[in-house]
Formats: C-alpha cells, structure tokens, sequence
C-alpha cells in the first residue's frame, strides 16, 4: 500500500513520495522483487528534488544487500544513471572508465543493458568523443525499444539518448523521440515532472535548431509545469536556463534579464549536471549586459568545475566560447589561446555545427585577413549542418569582415543570405544588424524569402536524395547541372529542414 501511495504521489508531489517509500523499504520482510521496486523508484524521488547523493548511496546499499547478478546490473545501471548528473561526484573519470568496460561486454538484451549503453552514449558526447562513437552507442540503446513509462526503470535515460543525438547534429531524430514521449506520457495521464522536462528539452531542440519561437514557447510550457511542482527543483533549473538562452538568441535582453532575476539565476547554482549548463548560461547574460568582469569570473569557475569531471564538449557547454569573447575586449591573446582550445576540442568531437560555432568565436580574436579565412570554413561547416542560428551568425559575421576588407560583392551575399536565415530563425538583433550592415553600404534589403519551414522544395529534394546516397556537393551539381554552391545552399536548406545532417538524410527521407 505504501509503495502504490508513493508511486502515485511520484509525479506531483515527489517529497511525498519519499517519506512514504522510506517507510515502505523499513517494512520487515519484504519480498525481494518488491523492494527493489520500491528502492529504484526512492532513488528517482530522491534525484527529482535534487538529492542525487542520497539516491546513489540507496542504490549502492541495496545492490550489496542483493544476492542476484541481475539485481546487481539493475541497481548499476541505475548508479551510473545518477551519478552522471551528480554535481558532487568525486571522481566522474573514474566512473566514465568503469562505464565503458561495463559497455563494452554488452549487446543490449534487456532494459538494463539498453540503458547502460544509452548511458555511454550520453557520456561520450560529454567527454567529447568522436561523435560517431555517441551516435552508435545510442543506436545501441535504442535498438529494441525504451519505454518512456516504465516505473521501474524511468525516463532519464531515453531523454539523454534523445539529447546525445540532438548534440550529433540530428536533432530531428531528438524529437521524434521526444514526441514520443510526450504521446505515452499524454497517454497515462502524467502531466507532472516527467511532461515538464520534456516540453523544456524539446524547446531546448528547437533552440539548437534555431526555430527560436516555437522554442520559447515549449520551454514557457515546461516552466509554467515546474512552477507548479515548487520551488527550486530540477525540472524548473532546466527550464530557467533554457529559457533564458532562447531568449538572449532572440536578443530580448530585458525579457532573459527579468526571468534571471524573477529565479534568482547567478544566486547560487544547482548541485546537479543540468543542461544547459546554468553557471555558463549567467556568464552569457552577464556577457550581454556588458559585465565583462563578472562573466569572465563565472565562465572561468564554470569551466574549471567541468574540466575536473571531464566534461570538455563545448557542444554541450560553451563556456569557453563565451569566456574567449568576453576576454577579447581586453586581452586578445588570451582570448585567442581559449579558442584555439575550444576550437581544438570540437573537432575531436567532430559535429559540424559546433566545430562551425567555435570558428566564428576564434574569428572575433584575430585580424580581419585571418577571421575572414576562419569565417569561411565556419560558413562550409554550419552549411553541413542542422543549427539554423549559427549558419546565420557566421554569415553575417562573414559579410561583416569582408565589407571591412573592401569586398562588397561578397560581403552583400553573405549578409543577404545570413539576414534571411536570422529573420526565419526569429533571432531579431542578428537580422536587424545584417539589415543595417547593408543599409550603410547603400545597399536595400531585398524582400525576404519564405517558404514552409519543413517543406522540401522539388530542387531541394533532389539534392537531399543525391546527398544520401553518398554524392558529394560537386557530384550533385553534374547531375542537377548546377553549380556546387548553389547546390551547398539547397542542401543546408534540407539540414535545417529535417533537422539532421548527412549521416542521418537517409533515415530522414526513408530511404
């Protein structure tokens, strides 16, 4: 009867629940099967109201008190899902090693298995792996199914396998799984926690994909879920930072400016990994009020707090990309050292859209002749990939160097171009200083081009299904008779589109 009641409380009322399957676990003799069942789902409580070191050491008790090898895989699975978002972990390397030994000796027969392995590709995208070792730990982990709802196990695990391929540049596949989610959730009545977070996170997507709305408009959702749980819990610190991120791409300053302030961001930062990253995320929003000093000091404490868990995809947190341009107002060589580093690192990591965004921040540290040759590659890598925002960013940074070094050709074809995927993205700043960019050159923006969003033209379809086959740009440009560039431009239409680059158009088109 206890552990019913506290299941049933789980999602509205999750401090509830733990006092309720704390006495639960204390009843003598208690079957087997039923105690586990009520320590995995304490230790999801206990995690939902951020105490994540409690839930570890539940689990870690009650895996030494169980004489079944399948019990103990159960409850491991269940340490190293807590674990990775424990804040305080002592050493997250350590762990990351035994996860990988444990991934290793797997194929995914069971829940357990398919969760460990979803596990590794959420860590390797953390740790900045090659991105083609994320994506196919996760085609692991999704190969033979994963339940949203399932009490016993959760949804977290499905939800980072979802995030790790959305940081793989196929964000489109994130939210089918997202979707799906939300259909079973809708399903069984849970509007609780659980549809909170994954309202937020699909905002989260459309944030990374720049459709930037649509993504303030599930995040409010997701908040709005939160702020009826309480105060101060997990699902509210996802929401906050990533409403407050969508809207400084908008450039609403005031607005992020007014939800920083109405939930105390910068007051203290949550003991647990939480994406997007809150302490980066202030940094920003110190950055863009133009508090130099405050932002390096929180992106610098951000930075090193990751660093010593291992944590070194600037996918997953930019804090070096925002550190390197808050110290290019003061120190150019230093703000030049950082981005080489995080330029380093996404290509270790390999996905185009974030390799694309660290070029464009090392192109803000170095002379115009330089940024330009930067800003080009930024340009060809974001073209590749789903990141609407950034191809826009690079773009009009790109036009804005080149009309420096007395190129208005070329400059004009980039700010025309960036302009009209800004204004499509609803990043408003970023159009309106295209806009005036062309404006002071004496040129008049020309109507804007707007077509539906996930609607592939016929030339576009073309493109896309040469594209899957294995064609390059080249390639296609002799079967479409046109030019490669021209065929670039229809093809990173696709990307942004169906939400995926090229290793994922095959699957995207059903082919």
């Amino acid at each position: 009867m206890l552990f019913e009641l506290g299941a049933a409380n789980l999602l509205h009322d999750p401090m509830t629940t733990i006092n309720q399957l704390r006495t639960a676990l204390e009843e003598p003799k208690t079957e087997p099967a039923l105690r586990e069942a009520i320590t995995y789902r304490l230790a999801q409580a206990l995690a939902h109201t951020g105490r994540l070191a409690e839930a570890v050491g539940l689990l870690d008790d009650e895996a030494r008190r169980s004489t079944s090898a399948r019990t103990r895989l159960r409850m491991q699975a269940e340490q190293f899902k807590w674990n990775s978002v424990r804040g305080d972990e002592e050493n997250s390397p350590a762990r990351s090693r035994l996860l990988a030994q444990f991934a290793k000796r797997l194929v995914g027969r069971g829940l357990a298995e398919r969760h460990i392995l979803g596990l590794r590709a959420w860590d390797a995208a953390m740790r900045g792996e090659p991105v083609g070792t994320a994506v196919d730990f996760a085609e692991q982990a999704l190969d033979g199914g994963m339940s949203w709802t399932d009490q016993d196990f959760g949804f977290e695990v499905p939800v980072v396998v979802a995030i790790t391929l959305m940081y793989c540049d196929q964000p489109g596949r994130a939210e089918e799984l997202f979707n799906t989610g939300i259909l079973e959730f809708e399903a069984k009545g849970w509007r609780g926690t659980h549809l909170s977070f994954v309202y937020t996170l699909l905002g989260y997507v459309r944030y990374r994909r720049g459709r930037l709305a649509e993504a303030e408009d599930f995040v409010r959702n997701g908040l709005e879920i939160a702020n009826r749980i309480g105060q101060d819990n997990p699902a509210q610190w996802y929401a906050v930072g990533t409403l407050v991120e969508t809207l400084l791409a908008r450039g609403n300053l005031a607005e992020a400016q007014k939800v920083a302030r109405d939930y105390r961001l910068g007051e203290g930062f949550p003991q647990a990994i939480v994406y997007p990253d809150p302490q980066t995320v202030f940094g920003r929003l110190l950055l863009a009020q133009g508090r130099v000093d405050e932002a390096e000091r929180q992106l610098t404490e951000a930075g090193r707090r990751l660093d010593l868990r291992g944590t070194r995809n600037p996918s997953w947190s930019s804090w070096q990309l925002d550190l390197a341009l808050a110290q290019a107002t003061h120190d150019t060589g230093l703000a030049r050292a950082t981005a080489e580093e995080a330029v380093a690192r996404a290509r270790a990591f390999g996905a185009a859209s974030i390799i694309g965004q660290a070029l464009r921040v090392q192109a803000a540290t170095v002379e115009p002749a330089q940024a330009a040759v930067l800003l080009e590659e930024a340009v060809a890598h974001l073209e590749q990939s789903p990141a609407a925002c950034e191809f826009a960013h690079a773009l009009v940074d790109h036009g804005t160097v080149l009309q420096t070094m007395g190129d208005p050709h070329r400059a004009a074809q980039q700010l025309y171009r960036g302009m009209e995927v800004a204004t499509a993205c609803g990043a408003d700043t970023l159009t309106d200083r295209a806009r005036g960019l062309l404006a002071a050159a004496g040129l008049r923006p020309r109507r804007l081009h707007t077509s539906e969003q996930d609607t592939l033209t016929v030339a576009e379809a073309e493109a896309a299904r040469h594209a899957a086959l294995g064609l390059d740009n080249a390639a296609i440009g002799k079967e479409m008779r046109m030019d490669p560039a021209v065929v670039g431009e229809l093809l990173s239409a696709v990307f942004t589109k169906l939400g995926t680059n090229r290793t994922g158009l095959g699957r995207a088109l059903g082919m």
